[in-house]
C-alpha cells in the first residue's frame, strides 16, 4: 500500500511550539515573568486506568493538559492515538491557548489524549475507556463547563462526546449547566449546527481571504480567488474533507489527495465528495476512475499546486521533504504540519503558509458558539428567527409596492429574506466573521515590523500580547 508517512521529529512537538514562541515573543514589550508563565503548561494529568476487556484488564494511559488560564475555561480537543504523548498533549494545548486569544474567544488552552488505536477496538470497549477517562478527570477537577471543556479531535467524534457529557451529569446531576462540559455533541444532545463541519468550513473562509488581497498575492504570481486555484489535501478526515468541499465549491481544482496508505493524482480535478466516499468504501484512494495512483503517499505532498492543505498529523513537512514542496501557498489545516526547520527553507523559497494556530480555529469557534448554547439554554435563532422573517417581509412589500412586479429580485433571495436566519445560518455567518477579523488582524502585525518574517510569527505576536493583556487586567501582573 506504499510507505507511511513520516512521524520522525527533527525536535519534540513542544521543543517546536516554544521555538515559535521565543521567535515572536522578541517582538512583544512584556516583562520576561509575565512571557515564562504563557510559555509553559500550568497543569499537566498523566493518568493510568484499568478497564475490563471480555476476560482480561487494560492499563490505558491518558493525559490532559491545561496551557494556560489566563481566561476560563479552558478548552481543547481529546485524541484518540496510539502515538499521543504527554508532550504531544501538551503542545496542542499550548497552540489551543494561542488559537482562542487570536480569534477572540474567551478560553484557555487545553487538550486531552487517550494511548489507543480505536480502530482495534469495538464500540462497548471504546464507551468504556471513554467514560473511565471522564471519571479520572471529574475526580481531579479536570473538566466542567467553568473548568475545562473537551472535545473531538483526531479519533473521536460526537459519539464520544455524548458519552463525556453523560458521564458528566451522573457524577453532577445538579449541575443546571451541565451540558457545557463538553462540545462537539451530537445536535440531539446539546450540540450545535454546523460544528461538524466548522474546522474544514473555517479554513476554507481563511484561505478564501487571504486570496483577496492582490498586493500579497504578487509575489506567489498568483491571481485574487479561488477560481481556478490548484489544490492537494492531505487528509480526508473531518477537516481535510470539508475543506476540499469548500474549495471546490468555490472553484477551485482538487487535483491531488493523500491519506495514510494511499495517494492519488488528479490533474483535470476531482470531486472530493465522491473520493470520499471510494475510501470509505474499499479502505484506499488507489483505484479512483480518472486519477493517477502514486505509490508512496508522502509524493502527494510534493505535487505542483497553488494551494497545499495538510490536514492530517504533525510533522508531514519536515526538512527532508521541504525543498521538494512545489506548492506556492501552505494551508495548515492539522496542528504543527510543519517543523520549525522546514518553514525555514519553505520560507527561502518564497511559500506563503497560513499557520495553523490560526487557520484550524474553525472548530474551537463554533465550539464556543455551542458552550454559549448550552448556558443560555436557548437554540440560536429560536426568538429572533420569525421577527426578522416578518420585518424583512414587510421590507419586500413596501418594495414591491413602489415597484414592477417582482422587482427584478430573484425568487431564492425572497425566499431567503422570508425565512429568516436559522441556527446554521447564524453560526455560518459568525464563523466567517471570525476568521475575516482574525486574518485581518494578523496581515496587520505582519505589515507593521519589517522584521516580522513571516504569518506565524505575526500570528503569535498577536496571540501572546492579547495574553499579556488579559493578564495585566487580571492585575498578576504590572
Amino acid at each position: 500500500m506504499g510507505k507511511k508517512l513520516n512521524q520522525q521529529r527533527e525536535k519534540s512537538f513542544f521543543e517546536d511550539v516554544l521555538i515559535y514562541f521565543d521567535k515572536a515573543s522578541r517582538f512583544v514589550d512584556a516583562d520576561q515573568g509575565i512571557l515564562d508563565q504563557i510559555k509553559f503548561c500550568n497543569s499537566v494529568y498523566r493518568m493510568r486506568f484499568p478497564v475490563r476487556i471480555g476476560n482480561r484488564v487494560e492499563v490505558i494511559e491518558a493525559y490532559r493538559a491545561e496551557h494556560s488560564h489566563h481566561k476560563t475555561p479552558t478548552k481543547g480537543g481529546i485524541r484518540y492515538s496510539e502515538h499521543v504523548t504527554q508532550d504531544e498533549v501538551m503542545a496542542l494545548a499550548a497552540l489551543m491557548t494561542y488559537k482562542c486569544a487570536l480569534v477572540d474567544v474567551p478560553f484557555g488552552g487545553a487538550k486531552g489524549g487517550i494511548k489507543i488505536n480505536p480502530r482495534q477496538y469495538d464500540v462497548e470497549t471504546l464507551e468504556k475507556v471513554t467514560r473511565r477517562y471522564t471519571a479520572e478527570l471529574i475526580k481531579k477537577n479536570f473538566i466542567g463547563a467553568g473548568i475545562d471543556v473537551p472535545a473531538p479531535d483526531y479519533g473521536t467524534g460526537e459519539r464520544e462526546m455524548a458519552w463525556i457529557a453523560d458521564t458528566y451529569m451522573a457524577f453532577n446531576p445538579m449541575d443546571v449547566n451541565g451540558l457545557a462540559c463538553v462540545t462537539g455533541k451530537p445536535v440531539g444532545q446539546g450540540g450545535i449546527r454546523g460544528r461538524r463541519e466548522a474546522t474544514g468550513l473555517g479554513l476554507f473562509y481563511g484561505v478564501r481571504h487571504a486570496l483577496s488581497y492582490a498586493e500579497d498575492l504578487k509575489k506567489l504570481k498568483l491571481s485574487p480567488g479561488l477560481e481556478g486555484k490548484t489544490v492537494v489535501v492531505q487528509g480526508l478526515g473531518n477537516v481535510g474533507y470539508h475543506a476540499a468541499k469548500f474549495l471546490h465549491e468555490a472553484g477551485a481544482r482538487i487535483v491531488g489527495v493523500v491519506e495514510y496508505n494511499s495517494a492519488v493524482h488528479c490533474p483535470k480535478g476531482v470531486d472530493p465528495e465522491a473520493l470520499s466516499r471510494w475510501f470509505r468504501e474499499k479502505g484506499t484512494l488507489y483505484g479512483f476512475k480518472g486519477c493517477k495512483d502514486l505509490k508512496n503517499p508522502e509524493e502527494g505532498l510534493e505535487l505542483e499546486c497553488d494551494i497545499l492543505v495538510p490536514a492530517a498529523l504533525e510533522n508531514q513537512i519536515h526538512k527532508d521533504n521541504a525543498a521538494r514542496i512545489k506548492a506556492r501557498i501552505i494551508a495548515e489545516g492539522a496542528n504543527g504540519p510543519v517543523t520549525p526547520e522546514a518553514e525555514a527553507i519553505l520560507n527561502k523559497k518564497g511559500v506563503m503558509i497560513i499557520p495553523d494556530i490560526y487557520l484550524n480555529a474553525g472548530g474551537v469557534t463554533v465550539s464556543y458558539f455551542e458552550w454559549l448554547k448550552n448556558l443560555s439554554h436557548v437554540r440560536f435563532g429560536r426568538m429572533e428567527k420569525r421577527y426578522e422573517a416578518a420585518n424583512n417581509r414587510k421590507l419586500l412589500e413596501a418594495i414591491r409596492s413602489i415597484a414592477p412586479k417582482n422587482n427584478g429580485i430573484p425568487e431564492a433571495l425572497v425566499k431567503a429574506l422570508e425565512n429568516g436566519p436559522d441556527e446554521l445560518d447564524l453560526v455560518y455567518s459568525g464563523l466567517e466573521e471570525t476568521m475575516v477579523v482574525a486574518y485581518d488582524k494578523i496581515r496587520e502585525t505582519y505589515l507593521s515590523d519589517k522584521k516580522i518574517e513571516d504569518l506565524r510569527t505575526a500570528a503569535f505576536v498577536t496571540a501572546i500580547r492579547k495574553i499579556v493583556e488579559s493578564y495585566k487586567l487580571l492585575g498578576i501582573f504590572p
